[in-house]
């Protein structure tokens, strides 16, 4: 079992198990630590500082995600600290020259208005070798990079490849696919995991291009279970208020079945919802043979008497029922219990088997 401890945090006595990252100590007792490269599902990393606290007996202030809770210790979020995060933060705006990129939210620019930091000056090689991609999905600006490697480091944590990695040196280093190829040519999926996770918007949609200030601010999140197979992934569906239009797909890490993560058809194949040739409504074929739009109603009466027909003039067994790997594991459930139970047939079928 988990040892729990008492340790000082601004001046309380609190309690944490022990070995537990500061950060997530602190957070559940109220108190708020920025940062900037530390993401749950990662190892800690301590890379940007913006998380540093004072720790009693410390010569230095100490990263609160890659420092872990001990017996006894004593942590102050005040005093000199909000300094030192604006001094850091100040140093990061010196070399991101594009520090609202398209619109795209920004954790870097939401905190400098937080503590009220300015671009003190650019440094004159800030900078950085743009980068083109040919694949239509994802873009990346490098002058919107602060380097943190959270894309980096997902890439090879929870993705498992070495799809990015970290190019040139100094003023001249900036996040690329491995050995400066597409992302096509590398071992990435094309999953935007790393999208997901880029803190200031550098990597980003490349069909969001040209969006409005703070345009993904206004948009709506509409939860639901991704249709592209039978994991149940759950995502949000960002809607535009104004025209009522899916314009993105994001997934909470929160979420129990996929963590946040999703392939690239979660994230990206969306555009299917408003293709102009998509039912919206069931069909049902008129006596003239064509298909004309009904009510689910009349459509489920229709299917309901052709298959008791088919039913009692040629057995159940000359039935058929075929199932999707795209539908969850509950609805195949329901599909092989009104086979065997309503139909009376064993000919279930799977369209993944074939």
């Amino acid at each position: 079992m988990t040892t729990v401890v008492e340790f000082t945090l601004d001046g309380r006595r609190v309690e944490a198990p022990e070995g537990e990252l500061l950060v997530h100590a602190a957070a559940r007792h109220g108190v708020f630590i920025p940062t900037l490269c530390h993401d749950d599902k990662l190892a800690p990393y301590g890379g940007c500082r913006m998380c540093v606290v004072a720790v009693e007996g410390s010569p230095r202030p100490l990263p609160a995600c890659a420092t872990r809770v001990a017996a006894g210790m004593a942590v102050s979020t005040n005093s000199r600290v909000p300094q030192f995060r604006k001094t850091l933060t100040e140093m990061l705006l010196a070399e991101h020259l594009n520090a609202n990129p398209g619109g795209r939210p920004n954790e870097l620019a939401d905190l400098a208005e937080e503590l009220g930091a300015e671009t003190p000056l650019v440094l004159p090689d800030a900078k950085r070798k743009p980068y083109d991609d040919r694949n239509r999905l994802m873009g990346y600006d490098p002058d919107a990079c602060i380097l943190c490697n959270r894309c980096v480091r997902y890439t090879q944590e929870v993705m498992q490849c070495s799809a990015l990695s970290l190019e040139g040196r100094g003023p001249e280093a900036r996040i690329v696919p491995t050995w400066d190829r597409s992302w096509l040519d590398t071992e990435c999926e094309l999953c935007g995991g790393c999208l997901s996770v880029c803190p200031t918007g550098a990597i980003y949609e490349k069909f969001l291009e040209g969006a409005p200030p703070r345009h993904e601010e206004r948009l709506r999140k509409v939860k639901t279970t991704c249709t592209f197979c039978g994991v149940g992934c759950q995502i949000d569906l960002n809607v535009d208020p104004e025209t009522n239009r899916i314009v993105k797909v994001t997934s909470d890490p929160e979420y129990v079945s996929n963590e946040g993560n999703l392939c690239v058809k979660g994230r990206f194949a969306f555009n299917f919802v408003h293709h102009p040739d998509r039912l919206t409504e069931p069909l049902v074929r008129g006596e003239d043979g064509e298909l004309h739009e009904t009510t689910w109603e009349h459509a489920l009466e229709v299917a309901a008497t052709g298959l008791k027909e088919v039913k009692e003039r040629h057995g159940p067994q000359s039935i058929g029922v075929l199932a999707s790997a795209r539908l969850t594991m509950e609805e195949n459930f329901l599909i092989q219990k009104l086979a065997r139970t309503a139909l009376g047939t064993h000919s279930v079928h799977s369209c993944e088997a074939t």
